[in-house]
């Protein structure tokens, strides 16, 4: 920490440095007030400062809540400026004459003019596309699509391009796990399940957007090695007081509906904001495993099972922004769930010489129990340092989460004939968790020239795992303690990072340079066996951007960086949990972090045709695997690092306007994996395939406000690690229609049409042989209805991005 104090230190004093640099310059200021066609002032207007003599563009600014703004300018001259904001009219100023130095001109007060007239059309017009692919990232605008209604939030992101999201909630993006998922900019700190968990719960309703960033900068966490997946929720952009309600009511071969309410209340110096949803959730799994363990004789296994999980959820958020003045905001964030449910399943296993003959049978009946609450707490400061967009902001953030998962077996042994092989095994498993977070950040950036901007910042984590497996076993009519697997595992890690990025831009290239440094402290301890495990590294993570304009309708870019991936929680931990005597699930405390280095080239044409080529390396690769239990005769799944894994990749995105009345956006990603591992369990691995993704969109507009979607996706074969996965594929379908003078909604949705989205898998290692089945309640009918009530005119508040966006994302909900 000492070590880190000093970077820290030394940040602050080269900060200082250059805000001085900043501001040395003899500048003049130029003001003015913009009100609207109330004569009320209008704030988050866009103003553009130009020179009157070629027209050129000089700065950017927005009114504050006063409707004022300001420019700083460095030179003697004539300018005016152009102010635009939606269904107003644009508004060209008058040219003022600067004629010396520190000069004070005000271009006085203005006021807008609305193009009321206009209105049907410019709505229609501004109408954004379910795909945007912008210069970083590609968008997935959810709020206005009718398929995504009544989806939970791993439903969308299933639909979005180059995501993948498999029959066991597993979310990989253009053909890759180890995705960062991030909630309005904020790192999740949670396990992949948990993670899985908590978007399973949430809806679309609650979702603006989804952005798909392949190739982050060093401001954002290093983790995640094929990028962040930031999933933007819905924020009340109106004054006064307004909301909305939304209710969804669907039906596959189970119910499922869920109920929210949005509500905010804007002032002139306070901004209020809350919502609170409700869900539940009914979801029927399939799944078949044939496999073959090795043995003299071979023993084969015939798996059937079903699983029913019933799932409730109750997620909220609440918060306020005080504007201190009209560079000065200060807010706080109170956000969390509380979610339970069930889930019930029966497993029949036949067990004998050949797939044709069975000498016993297994019948296993699980019922696993979970509840999941979390709170989060978020302190923000936020500072505007001049009217050229230079600011500082800082975030402090706690969460704590406590989770119980609970499980019972009843392991019932028979002959072929159904007799009984021995008295029927009953063990149960309680296992409470704790996770307590602590994190703060700091951010600043500053325009050093008119071409020159510095970003840089530091961020510190604190997390604390505290994971108690109670295992019994029911002995002589008693329940006693399975002192072989009975266990508590306490993990803490402590990340402290520092960022830098330089952009420069010039006439036709801009080129940003970035470098983010993080030290990690974690120690794993096994307390019942005494195994601990510790680490303490540095990391260095260089990035490069490279944007460069050939002409209006032809841009190239490059971009490279290095990324990690630390081991998420449930990884590590060590715990055993059984499905039934030969089928298992254990944790690894020995994985490595697995280390990334990203390649990408991107060419756009015409502003909306994209494509990008890629190039990946993973080193340590962290990788789920089933293996043998060759003493058991089971199957075990665990994580392990395989020593690389080498990706290309090669993204299309076309969107076509077909007719007036019909949209359509395409995107192919094709992409090579290979994996390899010299020793896997004494066995080498080594794959290599190509594979293909396509998703297409398509928008009809049957008649002002109302549309119809139709979206299909196909997956072909693929090679993971040790699974080979066959294609899949599957068509959704959507109907929207706005009542009521567009104050509500009403949404018709099928997802998965003809029932045909599965996935089916076998072993590509060559010590173990299965097949394996599984099949998801995917064919759901949804109907939802929203109303939306109050003021809806006024532009939205500050957007925040707090500190714990990564640590979340390897925990459970």
């Amino acid at each position: 920490m000492k070590i880190f104090y000093t970077i820290s230190l030394t940040l602050t004093l080269f900060l200082n440095a250059t805000m001085g640099f900043a501001q040395t310059n003899p500048k003049a200021n130029i003001s003015g007030i913009i009100l609207d066609e109330n004569k009320k002032p209008a704030d988050y207007v866009t103003v553009v400062l130009f020179k009157a003599a070629d027209s050129s563009i000089v700065k950017t600014a927005f009114t504050d809540p006063n409707g004022t703004f300001g420019f700083n300018v460095a030179s003697k001259g004539s300018y005016f400026y152009k102010a635009s904001n939606m269904g107003y009219k644009t508004l060209k100023s008058k040219i003022i004459v600067l004629t010396e130095d520190n000069q004070k001109v005000d271009f006085g007060t203005a006021q807008l003019v609305a193009t009321a007239q206009n209105l049907k059309e410019v709505s229609v017009a501004v109408t954004k596309p379910l795909i945007e692919r912008k210069m970083d990232k590609i968008v997935m605008n959810v709020s206005n699509s009718a398929i995504m209604t009544g989806s939970t939030a791993l439903e969308v992101l299933q639909k979005a391009p180059g995501v993948t999201v498999d029959q066991n909630d597993k979310i990989s993006m253009m053909g890759k796990q180890g995705v960062l998922i991030q909630l309005d900019g904020k790192q999740t700190y949670m396990s992949s399940a948990d993670v899985a968990n908590l978007l399973r719960n949430m809806q679309s309703s609650e979702i603006e957007s989804i952005e798909l960033i392949t190739n982050p900068s060093s401001k954002y966490d290093a983790s995640g090695n094929s990028g962040i997946i930031n999933i933007k929720t819905k924020k009340n952009k109106n004054g006064g007081t307004n909301g909305s309600l939304t209710g969804t009511a669907g039906y596959g071969k189970n119910f499922r509906g869920n109920a929210g309410l949005n509500l905010n209340h804007r002032t002139q110096k306070l901004n209020l904001f809350g919502n609170y949803n409700y869900g539940r959730n009914e979801r029927e799994n399939r799944i078949d495993i044939d496999r073959i363990s090795n043995g003299t004789p071979d023993t084969y296994f015939m798996q059937v099972g079903s699983s029913l999980r019933k799932q409730q959820n109750n997620n909220f958020k609440a918060g306020l922004d005080y504007f201190i003045d009209k560079k000065n905001t200060i807010g706080v964030l109170v956000n969390g769930y509380f979610n339970h449910g069930t889930e019930a399943s029966v497993n029949n296993t036949l067990i004998g010489p050949s797939f044709q003959k069975t000498d016993s049978i297994l019948i296993s009946n699980t019922l696993q129990t979970n509840k999941y609450n979390n709170l989060s707490y978020n302190l923000n400061y936020k500072s505007v340092l001049d009217t050229a967009g230079s600011e500082i902001s800082a975030d402090v953030d706690y969460s704590r989460y406590n989770g119980n998962d609970g499980s019972k077996y009843d392991n019932d042994y028979l002959f072929a004939n159904g007799e009984r092989m021995r008295p029927i095994m009953y063990t149960r498993n309680n296992t409470p968790s704790i996770i307590d977070i602590k994190a703060f950040k700091v951010d600043y950036n500053v325009s050093l020239t008119k071409t020159i901007k510095l970003e840089a910042g530091v961020k510190s984590s604190w997390v604390k795992t505290n994971n108690d497996l109670q295992a019994e076993e029911f002995v002589n009519n008693n329940w006693q303690n399975d002192v072989r697997r009975s266990n508590q595992f306490i993990y803490d890690e402590n990340v402290n990072a520092a960022y830098t990025n330089l952009n420069k831009q010039l006439k036709n290239t801009s080129v940003q340079i970035g470098l983010r440094m993080e030290q990690t402290n974690s120690k794993g301890n096994l307390i019942t066996t005494n195994t601990v495990v510790e680490r303490s590294y540095w990391d260095f993570f260089p990035t490069l951007f490279v944007q460069q304009t050939l002409s209006k309708n032809n841009q190239l870019g490059f971009s490279y960086s290095r990324r990690i991936d630390r081991p998420s929680y449930d990884a590590l931990n060590p715990f055993v949990y059984y499905l039934d005597q030969y089928t298992y699930n254990k944790g690894n405390p020995f994985l490595n972090p697995q280390y990334t280095n990203n390649f990408e080239l991107s060419y756009t044409l015409l502003q909306k045709y994209m494509l990008s080529v890629g190039y990946s390396r993973v080193n340590d690769v962290i990788m789920e695997v089933l293996l043998p239990d060759t003493a058991q005769k089971a199957l075990y799944q665990t994580n392990a690092n395989l020593a690389k894994n080498i990706s290309y990749n090669a993204n299309l995105n076309i969107p076509v306007q077909v007719t007036k009345w019909w949209q359509m956006n395409n995107n192919l990603n094709v992409f090579y994996l290979s994996f390899q591992a010299p020793d896997l369990s004494g066995k080498e691995l080594k794959t290599g395939k190509t594979s293909f993704q396509f998703k297409t969109q398509q928008t009809f507009t049957i008649m002002s406000g109302f549309t119809a979607e139709l979206n299909g996706s196909y997956e072909s074969p693929l090679d993971y690690g040790t699974f080979a996965i066959r294609p899949r594929y599957s068509i959704d379908a959507g109907l929207s229609k706005t009542l009521f003078n567009k104050k509500a909604s009403l949404k018709l949705a099928l997802s998965d049409v003809f029932n045909t989205y599965k996935t089916n898998l076998s072993s590509i290692y060559s010590g173990l042989t299965y097949e394996v089945r599984q099949k998801n309640e995917s064919q759901v009918g949804r109907i939802s209805f929203t109303y939306r009530f109050g003021k809806n005119e006024i532009k939205p508040a500050r957007r925040r991005s707090t500190g714990t966006e990564s640590e979340q994302g390897r925990m459970k909900n």
